[in-house]
């Protein structure tokens, strides 16, 4: 998991790897004096051991010894700002030390209290700089001082009090001088280590609000005040079927259609309630109407100052398509209860109308207008009884034989006898894409051509005055089969597909509505999925989704009534979703 503290151990290490740099360091400049002043004592690159030079490599010795405490404490102590401060103060008594013992105020090694100035400018901050600068004005007025009262023994020329003088204000001034620039290094130094460790904390916290942004499993989406967008996360774009880089920079309205009251009534609203939800649809780039619910937010500056909004939003399709589902299944119950009585009370007088107009046409001149009246009552009571027939099929399914089956065939067999049918005419166009090889699913054979005899038969009648019909089946991923029933038919509203499986709705065709509610069923039962696309006057697509191995599922009881005592399971809700294209 990401942490802000991935990275703090590395920025930790950095002030240990500089203290050991500087005790590193110190060691190899000290040797590199001590080999300098030996060559300056000689006068020559022939060196000897008689102008070897004592004072360097006492300190240098001193020096190696101390380096070796030096990485004793930085191992024991994590404190690295007290560490550095007393090398430094040693550093300052060791030179100060050389000094005197090499000329005092003659001694070529003063240019050593610059160099620990400057030095010290890389590892303190600007006052402690100027202090280290003060200091070895102190350590030298003091160390001259000393050996002009005689307190110290002299190591160089006498010089008289004036040249004294002149000397040491002249080094202090340099001091001083080398002190105050080398603070202004520090201060430069110091702002931009501060500024590298701000843009790694602002790296850092940027990749945790873009990963806390990718995390939300609900749709985010941030605009300007213009509504132009400039986020657009992973959820987002699972909900929408549009991708992140697509839509940045892209009118909020153009997804999301005319939503300016929306944004007002959530702008206006105070700050201490709720923000209101909404919700509407938008169409996917696959032609898909997606149901969502919204909410708005305004999005401040650091000023706190109105810069934009923040839209936040969930995918209730299936919760609608739960829902609808539910109250389907409480009408279904309903009218399972009631629809074996009625269709007994209803068939028992039309068996005995039925037969008493039989008798009376027997009797009856075939030329007569009461034959005609008669013919009339008998063909519609025949379609009474396909009403009856259909009601009790949908209020009584079957239980399904499950078998495995050539889906291929099936298709074949129903276009075959669509061909022959009396609705369809020349002006018709049939088409049908089936894979050459058989195409096995698991299935009961009956219904399956039912489902495609209705769905068929309706697209025919959605087209009246001639058209096309395409019937395709294909393999797709997931071990699935797809079916499309595609017509250049009057199509359907929005309101029209939304109540499409709904019993005794309104239908294109004419029919009572029950041969599609069947058709749902039977979909349902399979385990499949049922989409629905139309446009009024373009004509209708209608896509089946099987699994090539369903389930065998007990569909109805004995009763003919939906057993709603025990809870529904809750992939019976999802089986089958209705999508329905909206013209913008």
């Amino acid at each position: 998991m990401f942490s802000l503290n991935e990275k703090t151990t590395s920025a930790n290490n950095v002030p240990q790897q500089k203290l050991q740099a500087l005790i590193i360091g110190r060691l190899v400049v000290i040797f590199l004096l001590l080999v300098t002043s030996w060559i300056w004592y000689s006068g020559s690159f022939q060196l000897t051991l008689d102008d070897f030079p004592a004072g360097p490599f006492l300190v240098f010795v001193v020096s190696v010894g101390l380096t070796a405490v030096y990485f004793l404490l930085s191992r024991l102590s994590r404190s690295v700002e007290w560490q550095v401060r007393a090398q430094f103060l040693i550093d300052a008594l060791l030179i100060t030390w050389l000094v005197w013992k090499t000329g005092d105020l003659t001694s070529p090694y003063i240019t050593l209290y610059i160099v620990l100035i400057g030095v010290s400018s890389a590892f303190l901050r600007p006052r402690p700089t100027f202090l280290m600068a003060l200091i070895c004005v102190a350590f030298f007025l003091t160390m001259a001082i000393l050996t002009g009262l005689a307190v110290l023994e002299p190591s160089g020329t006498t010089q008289t009090t004036p040249r004294v003088i002149q000397i040491t204000s002249f080094h202090t001034i340099a001091f001083l001088v080398v002190g105050l620039l080398a603070s202004k290094l520090s201060e430069r130094l110091s702002s931009g280590e501060q500024l590298k460790e701000a843009t790694k904390t602002l790296a850092n916290l940027q990749a945790l609000h873009e990963r806390i942004i990718e995390s939300i499993r609900s749709g985010l989406i941030t605009t300007d005040l213009d509504g132009n967008i400039y986020t657009f996360n992973v959820a987002a774009t699972e909900i929408t079927g549009y991708k992140a880089d697509t839509m940045q920079g892209r009118s909020i309205f153009s997804l999301f259609g005319n939503i300016k009251q929306p944004i007002g009534l959530s702008l206006d609203s105070p700050e201490s309630d709720q923000p209101p939800r909404f919700e509407t649809d938008l169409v996917t780039p696959d032609g898909f109407a997606v149901h969502i619910g919204y909410n708005i937010a305004p999005l401040f500056s650091e000023d706190n100052e109105r810069s934009g909004l923040i839209i936040t939003f969930q995918d209730l399709t299936e919760i609608r398509s739960m829902e609808e589902s539910i109250k389907r299944k409480d009408r279904l119950a309903a009218v399972g209860r009631v629809g074996a009585g009625l269709a007994h009370e209803i068939r028992n007088p039309l068996g005995a109308m039925r037969g008493a107009i039989q008798v009376l046409e027997s009797n009856t001149p075939p030329d007569s207008v009461q034959a005609d009246l008669m013919k009339i009552i008998m063909r519609e009571s025949d379609r009474l009884n396909s009403i009856i027939t259909n009601f009790l099929s949908y209020a009584k399914p079957k239980v399904g034989s499950f078998s495995e089956i050539d889906a291929g065939e099936a298709v074949r067999e129903t276009i075959k006898l669509l061909r022959h049918s009396p609705e369809v005419t020349e002006k018709h166009v049939i088409n049908e894409s089936v894979p050459p090889n058989p195409v096995f699913v698991s299935a009961d054979s009956t219904q399956l051509k039912q489902v495609f005899w209705n769905l068929a038969r309706n697209s025919i009648n959605a087209m009246p005055d001639g058209g096309n019909l395409s019937i395709k089946l294909e393999l797709i991923p997931n071990n699935r089969v797809q079916f499309i029933f595609e017509d250049s038919g009057v199509g359907m509203s929005p309101e029209q597909v939304e109540r499409l499986f709904e019993p005794f709705s309104n239908s294109t065709s004419g029919g009572t509505g029950l041969g599609l509610s069947i058709v749902y069923q039977i979909i349902r039962d399979h385990d499949g999925v049922i989409n629905v696309r139309s446009f009024e006057g373009e004509g209708t697509v209608i896509t089946i989704i099987l699994p090539r191995t369903a389930k065998q599922s007990v569909v109805a009881d004995t009763q003919g009534i939906h057993d709603t005592s025990e809870p529904t399971p809750l992939t019976d809700y999802l089986n089958v979703k209705r999508e329905s294209e909206i013209s913008s």
